[in-house]
């Protein structure tokens, strides 16, 4: 916890009068992977943009370091090294493929390495310098995420939140972002990956965390969180 990038310390967060997230306490140490898994309506989206700061926090604190980050607004913190992909990819349709990457370069930093840091995402998609003149809108949905995950990328973030990349995709093309996920890790990119799929979320995942009705129910190792028979059945589809 010493080297934490970032951290929540007992945050609840509510929709109006109902309370969406209890007491939840999670960390990411600098260079790791931690996916967060969970059913439909557990709190994974809400989570993942209230660490961004797209939500208000109720009560408890965020962590940036050693910075608390909790009353700052989401551009503040993309001016803190943070960058997202968000659940259903938000593109403008209407915009080509660079067009959509170069909104991601918005950062004084950024700016300057737009070249170098738009031939680092046409490395690591192929597909997305071939149609980079295309509207966005006219993507496959593994497209439009990868151009999602580029525009991400572009603001040289030194954490990266990504919210249910799976989402609508077919298995091939799943397999293909997850692949790149790992790339990106392995580029020093710390990531917090919030994922339905469980079992493509532990397997690349250096440690996770499992919700559940807004609250913290497991952490711990992916491998021995996957040997928990609740867990087996609840999300990998193993009878008890």
């Amino acid at each position: 916890m010493a080297d934490a990038l970032f951290s929540a310390h007992q945050l609840n967060v509510s929709y109006g009068d109902a309370p969406a997230l209890w007491d939840i306490d999670f960390h990411i140490n600098e260079g790791e992977l931690v996916s967060i898994v969970g059913p439909n309506g557990a709190g994974k989206t809400t989570l993942i943009n209230t660490a961004m700061r797209l939500l208000p926090v109720r009560s408890g604190r965020l962590m940036l370091r050693d910075k608390d980050v909790t009353k700052l607004n989401a551009t503040q913190m993309c001016n803190l090294d943070v960058s997202i992909v968000p659940e259903g990819r938000l593109l403008f349709g209407g915009m080509t493929v660079e067009e959509n990457l170069d909104m991601g370069c918005y950062r004084p930093y950024a700016r300057p390495l737009r070249e170098q840091t738009l031939a680092k995402v046409y490395d690591l998609f192929p597909i997305l310098k071939e149609r980079r003149w295309q509207a966005a809108g006219t993507l496959s949905g593994g497209q439009q995420q990868m151009v999602a995950f580029g525009r991400a990328l572009m603001a040289h973030p030194k954490l990266l939140l990504i919210d249910e990349p799976s989402l609508g995709l077919a298995p091939s093309v799943t397999q293909q972002v997850f692949e790149a996920i790992g790339q990106i890790h392995a580029s020093g990119v710390s990531i917090l990956l919030i994922e339905q799929n469980a079992a493509l979320a532990l397997e690349v995942a250096q440690r996770a965390y499992v919700i559940e009705g807004g609250r913290i129910v497991a952490t711990g190792n992916p491998k021995e969180l996957m040997t928990q028979p609740h867990i087996r059945q609840a999300y990998l589809g193993e009878a008890a």
